[in-house]
């Protein structure tokens, strides 16, 4: 799916702003026709932005159900014979969307992006009403799943199983946007190396009646070198700039469709970073170079703006990846916001890229081990062929946005799933594979959560790294790291001899409360922090096959409450105001001396 840009034959406009907005947990909107007119007894809510914290009210914060936005644009008149196009970015977790009183698209799915071709419905000259009722419920049927209770007094409660809150809304841009009636609808763009020339395949998918496609590729300065005729070929580029780590460098592939007289019909420009990606043994190569992950895994979290996309935010974050000399973070637990993938191609940080399976697991919530007898996942009442089918689609969906983002090196198709149970493999040997059917260019993996010995895994061996989340010292051990550094490297030991493959820690850590100190660390201090991450850092530099390691977690994030949380996951390096914990300050002595 291509994003919408400007261009010689393509215009776009944002709906960001202000739009009215309107809870309706009893659904009374979809049966009144809410869409059909100005929408009612409405307040102003910003968008993009979560609506949750937005006002000081728990009926807001905890609604459960639809909430219903609306907005008035005037469409220019010179767009009268053009396509427009109706998109929005993400819609947390589904969507159905109107324009004036015609249904235009529904969606499934809350973080990636939907769009609708509404050039009949529009009035170009005219204001035009745009509503989007957007429904936050999650059930065993959604990627993440979860659960409605019933109460008593008829409220009703969402159960969730992932370990962060469930911010709702319209959380990225919403755009208009035209194209031509004949324009191209997708491109796929592949890499390679033949020694220093760097060998780009392409494909372009068009809709409508096109003479010819006119292909060429440019470097950075604006200069072409390399061009090419047909919808589908191979280009070659002496003396290639790879893309690489830390060295963002991108060409810009211009598509070109033509008509008889070779008049231009449409046009799009793809950034493409030239670098390849292998798993060999138990190293993970970039460019044919051993790649080594230092980075965490993040979360879409603010304060106010929850999950809710922000210019201002993102480039501050990178700025602080960069300062304590981190190279990669993954997309946890959902795919992030175009706009942070964009800057991560610019600046050669590394991402895996991650779907929103996360809580496909009854044994394990919030990161707490239940300690009882194991229950069953999957089952027709829980974990489901229903689910199965919502989670393919998420796997094609994140596949077809992300495919073309040099950054994105490996993808994560589940956080912290049940691996154990033998339904496991039934789940997941079709969802790896249509992975790597989508795409066979990058490696595919899941994120395993600490259940089992290595060799009772129901499902490593479909997938090519080896992702761990691992909290010796924290939900296993709290306060005795000898033990954990002990355990640790026994079970990494294990992983490599069993599995011939790259590992990579994508968690660990221990919550941290700022400012709480200690001359004897114990859990919950800044020096607890510091110095259960030494100790895993001493793990990893003695094996080999560790080639990664990812915190828990970059900043402090909002979680549903709890007794385990303490105004959210307190697990970040830096706060939630992104301010340094003591931890900080070791992690970049550390990473930046290894450069």
């Amino acid at each position: 799916m291509l994003r919408p840009q400007d261009g010689p034959t393509r215009e776009r406009r944002s709906l960001g702003g202000l739009w009215k907005f309107r809870l309706d947990a009893e659904g009374a909107g979809r049966a009144e026709g809410w869409w059909r007119s100005p929408l009612a007894a409405a307040v102003d809510m910003p968008v993009p932005a979560s609506y949750n914290d937005i006002f000081p009210d728990a009926a807001v914060r905890d609604h459960v159900g639809d909430a219903w936005y609306q907005t008035s644009v005037r469409v220019p008149a010179r767009w009268a014979g053009e396509r427009v196009v109706l998109r929005c970015d993400a819609a947390t977790h589904r969507a159905t969307a109107w324009v004036n009183d015609t249904k235009v698209a529904a969606h499934e799915g809350g973080y990636t992006p939907f769009e609708a071709d509404v050039t009949e419905h529009l009035r170009p000259g005219a204001d035009n009403r745009v509503t989007i009722v957007v429904n936050n419920e999650l059930t065993w049927e959604s990627i993440p799943p979860g659960r409605i209770e019933e109460r008593p007094d008829g409220r009703r409660v969402q159960r969730y199983f992932h370990d962060f809150f469930n911010y709702a809304g319209l959380h990225r841009p919403v755009w208009l946007y035209t194209t031509p009636t004949a324009h191209i609808s997708d491109i796929t763009v592949t890499t390679a190396f033949e020694d220093t020339t760097g060998v780009v395949g392409y494909q372009v998918d068009s809709t409508g009646e096109a003479d010819s496609v006119r292909i060429a590729l440019f470097d950075a300065s604006g200069a072409e070198v390399a061009a090419a005729t047909g919808a589908a070929g191979t280009l070659r580029v002496p003396d290639v700039h790879p893309w690489a780590p830390g060295d963002g460098y991108l060409y810009a592939l211009e598509a070109t469709l033509l008509n008889t007289a070779g008049d231009v019909i449409d046009s799009y420009r793809q950034p493409v970073g030239v670098r390849t990606v292998e798993v060999r043994g138990n190293q993970f190569l970039i460019n044919g170079t051993p790649f080594y992950f230092k980075g965490f895994g993040k979360h879409e979290d603010a304060a106010i703006r929850g999950k809710g996309h922000d210019d201002v935010l993102m480039v501050h974050d990178f700025a602080l990846l960069d300062w304590i000399g981190a190279n990669s973070f993954r997309t946890s637990h959902y795919p992030y916001a175009e706009e942070v993938l964009d800057y991560a191609d610019r600046h050669g940080v590394v991402v895996i890229d991650e779907t929103a399976a996360v809580g496909l697991n009854l044994n394990i919530g919030g990161g707490i081990f239940n300690s009882g007898e194991r229950v069953s996942t999957f089952s027709p009442d829980t974990i489901s062929e229903d689910t199965q089918r919502t989670h393919l689609q998420a796997i094609r969906e994140l596949v077809a946005r992300d495919k073309n983002h040099p950054s994105v090196v490996l993808w994560s198709i589940a956080n912290e799933p049940d691996h154990v149970q033998p339904e496991a493999r039934d789940y997941f040997t079709p969802l790896a594979a249509e992975a790597r059917r989508l795409d066979p260019t990058r490696p595919v993996a899941y994120v395993n959560a600490l259940l089992a010995r290595p060799d009772q895994c129901q499902v490593t061996d479909l997938f090519d790294v080896v992702l761990l989340n691992r909290y010796y010292g924290w939900y296993v051990g709290p306060g005795d790291l000898e033990t954990a550094e002990t355990a640790l490297e026994a079970e990494l030991r294990q992983w490599a001899e069993q599995h011939d493959k790259p590992i990579v820690i994508t968690e660990y850590g221990a919550d941290t409360y700022p400012g709480l100190r200690s001359t004897v660390p114990t859990p919950w201090t800044e020096e607890y922090q510091a110095d259960l991450l030494d100790v895993y850092h001493r793990v990893f530099d003695r094996i080999d096959a560790v080639v990664g390691e990812q915190i828990w977690h970059f900043a402090d994030f909002a979680t549903a409450p709890g007794v385990f949380r303490v105004d959210g996951n307190k697990k970040g390096i830096f706060t939630r105001e992104r301010r340094p914990k003591t931890a900080a300050f070791n992690l970049r002595s550390r990473w930046r001396k290894a450069d």
